[in-house]
């Protein structure tokens, strides 16, 4: 490993280890940073777009009803949106999502919030930042998840392999919902294939997986998908994604 690579692994795992649990964390089935592409390709609409599918799924009835089936009936969701190196900005912090108000509340300042993000793309950054918010929320999560969106691979910041590596020393599960344009898109590093790119280098931990959306107007139903295997894997143990959709509609329909 580069020397690079081994100062930062110290680092990050310095600063999780130091950091202070609170006297009463508060316990959840699941953690889940959802990570939102807000880099110069996406513009307005499209982000308004892409919060607009978060929201709905939040507050989507068979994802309510799979929370609400858990172990303690509750997640905690906080929404980041990222570009450049420099660019992470946490949208709606952490929240406790534990029924129909708590999903509103989270859903309504996720539409309302303005943008913050600027730049292109650095994956690392993003899941370093996610990871350390993580980290210091306050929150013990059965499992923790860290849900990354983009149309590109990573550029700048550390080393991708690195910072991946860190986290899942620490546990956690990394998922890609990989937005795919209409013309074909970016590509990754040697015309790998931008989906391919997200699985061999991107997700990582138990249970990790890639979603496509096959252009913007299939972005809302992906991130529902995804969402729904995320939790009903995280929090009931299924094995397979008709597994989780039957039992979210049950669920759902039960509320």
């Amino acid at each position: 490993m580069p020397v690079f690579s081994i100062l930062f692994l110290a680092g990050f795992l310095a600063f999780c280890v130091s950091t202070p649990a609170l006297a009463q964390e508060i316990e959840v089935d699941l953690e889940l940073a959802l990570a939102a592409d807000g880099s110069g390709s996406i513009d307005d609409e499209e982000l308004a777009m892409q919060r607009a599918g978060y929201a709905a799924a939040i507050t989507d009835p068979e994802i309510l009803g799979l929370i609400a089936g858990g172990l303690t009936g509750k997640i905690a969701l906080a929404y980041i949106e990222w570009g450049a190196p420099t660019s992470q900005h946490i949208i709606v912090d952490w929240t406790v999502i534990d029924g129909p108000d708590s999903a509103a509340a989270f859903a309504d300042a996720l539409r309302t919030r303005p943008r913050a993000a600027y730049g292109y793309n650095s994956i690392s950054e993003v899941l370093a930042f996610s990871a350390q918010t993580m980290q210091s929320n306050g929150i013990a999560g059965l499992r923790q998840i860290i849900d990354v969106s983009g149309d590109g691979p990573n550029i700048g910041g550390r080393p991708l392999d690195s910072v991946r590596q860190v986290l899942l020393d620490l546990g956690m599960t990394i998922n890609a919902l990989v937005v795919a344009s209409a013309n074909g898109g970016v590509n990754g590093p040697g015309g790998l294939p931008l989906a391919q790119y997200y699985e061999q280098y991107v997700i990582g931990g138990p249970g990790a997986f890639a979603v496509v959306a096959e252009g913007r107007e299939k972005f809302a139903e992906a991130i529902r998908r995804k969402m729904i295997l995320e939790i009903a894997e995280g929090v009931h143990g299924t094995e397979t994604a008709d597994e989780a959709l039957a039992l979210a509609r049950r669920l759902g329909q039960a509320r």
